[in-house]
């Protein structure tokens, strides 16, 4: 990943003034929790749900260990179906390739499909560099291009903003992008759809170059496959000479037959549907039907690396169905801009900080981004636990260690600010290995209850700040076992 959001600082300060802004939490939480309903319906009416959700993390574990093989096959596959394959290591030279393939057709126009590896590279600001001004075409994404502002969310990346806030957005902006919005605009749903499809429609008949992401690649047949509700993904799919696809390694499937999982899974997940009104699927290039030319970027930039990490590559199983995202109340209050990240939420907060490491602050700052419920592995289709990554990842920021970066082991240095816990987690271990000690310190704390603080000074303050400490009982649970249930006697007594 090329790096944070710029100006972006750590998740604590970045949610300290998402938290006070009424408009932001009011559109969070009308939202998430309409999506959370809706997804809860649609995955009652599945009685082999478990079945399903266990059948998908075993696919996708199968073909993490084998990845180098199945790419090999994907890349054949594609190959022998008319497509090129490029591979990218990292940001720089997925950008470089595409500016190249793109300034060979002579475009200097490109018309986009979502696509969060795109953002993730920060394609759409490399291509700009070079000439090539590129337009979203997902109504989402149209209102954050529009807006010149970042996406908050995986599967609705414009929901911070209510309907006023895009009606004046697309007044403002539509005309310095292509066609005005019409004169008169509502914030009614429709208007606002209506607007949006007029303006893109110029652009869909004259953009000559299509970019896309995918949610799927089969290795089999060299298939790719894009789900969504909207039909912009169609259009860009089919209508322009040159479809350059940009997707991430890992999502990868080794079979036609493994989509069968996913095509039911995904969509209850994520939109709250039976299936996706757009289901488009591409084999290379076919004469006198769809793009000429087709280029695929296969993207590492760091998966390789959480590949490595036997805790942490479980975050390569995501199949970016936002449910964490809409059952997290962290995520609810904070907002996605908080992350710093184009992946928001629970699963930005682990895959993130392996991405790009945890070097900065904000990467150091998001496996604390949780409150370790679990709510998030419960409804994740691909049973990735969260948690357990989070923790891990804390662990790496607090002591440091071996990590693989660039495909080295290096050595990580434990990150600032973090002395306090280390000296308290190295005094707890010290404790727990001297029953002794350990035994007159809960004596202490329960003799001296009285004069116990209700904060935590110095650095402990921020935690107490939001939190009531709990009480200290009035005698350590070994002296009340003993004298309740110290004797010889089956009950208790002696």
């Amino acid at each position: 990943m090329s790096g944070t959001f710029v100006g972006m600082p750590a998740f604590p300060a970045a949610a300290h003034e998402a938290v006070r802004n009424p408009t932001l939490r009011g559109n969070l939480r009308h939202a998430t929790h309409t999506i959370r309903a809706k997804r809860e319906r649609a995955v009652a009416e599945v009685e082999d749900w478990a079945r399903l959700r266990e059948a998908g993390r075993r696919i996708k574990d199968h073909t993490l260990r084998h990845l180098d093989r199945y790419l090999v096959q994907l890349e054949k596959s594609v190959t022998a179906a008319g497509g090129t394959v490029h591979w990218a290591a990292d940001a720089e030279e997925a950008n470089r390739i595409v500016a190249g393939l793109v300034r060979e057709t002579g475009e200097s126009e490109v018309v986009k499909v979502k696509s969060m590896a795109t953002q993730e590279i920060e394609l759409n600001e490399a291509l700009l560099e070079q000439g090539v001004r590129a337009y979203e075409t997902d109504l989402a994404e149209l209102i954050v291009q529009l807006g010149k502002d970042r996406p908050s969310h995986i599967l609705v990346p414009a929901i911070h903003r209510n309907r006023g806030e895009i009606r004046d957005i697309f007044t403002r902006e539509m005309g310095e992008w292509g066609r005005p919005a019409p004169d008169g605009l509502t914030d009614t749903p429709a208007e606002l759809a209506e607007a949006a499809r007029l303006h893109l429609r110029e652009k869909f008949l004259r953009a000559k170059v299509g970019i896309s992401g995918a949610n799927f690649m089969v290795a089999e047949t060299g298939t790719l496959v894009v789900v969504e509700s909207e039909g912009n993904g169609r259009m860009c799919l089919t209508l322009p000479e040159t479809l350059i696809s940009v997707a991430g390694i890992e999502k990868l499937v080794p079979t036609w037959r493994d989509l069968e999982v996913f095509l039911q899974t995904l969509p209850r997940s994520s939109t709250a549907e039976r299936m996706n009104p757009y289901t488009s699927m591409w084999t290379g290039t076919t004469d006198g039907d769809g793009p000429r030319t087709f280029h695929l970027v296969l993207l590492d930039n760091g998966r390789t690396d959480t590949l490595a990490d036997e805790v942490g590559r479980q975050a390569l199983r995501c199949i970016r169905c936002s449910a964490c995202l809409n059952v997290c109340p962290v995520y609810e209050r904070a907002g996605g801009h908080a992350y710093g990240s184009v992946y928001p939420g629970p699963i930005g907060a682990i895959l993130s900080p392996q991405l790009r490491g945890t070097g900065s602050e904000i990467d150091a700052s998001l496996p604390y981004a949780s409150s370790l419920c679990g709510a998030c592995y419960d409804v994740c289709p691909v049973a990735i636990d969260i948690p357990e990554v989070l923790v891990h990842l804390r662990e790496r920021v607090v002591a440091g260690g071996l990590v693989t970066r660039g495909g080295n082991k290096v050595l990580l240095k434990p990150a600032k600010g973090h002395a306090a816990e280390r000296a308290a987690m190295r005094a707890a271990r010290w404790a727990f290995a001297h029953p002794g000690a350990l035994r007159a310190g809960q004596r202490l704390a329960s003799r001296s209850r009285r004069f116990h603080p209700r904060t935590l000074p110095g650095p402990g303050r921020a935690w107490s700040g939001s939190r009531d400490l709990p009480p200290v009982p009035s005698e350590p649970f070994r002296d009340w076992w003993q004298r309740t249930h110290g004797g010889s006697g089956k009950d208790g007594t002696k």
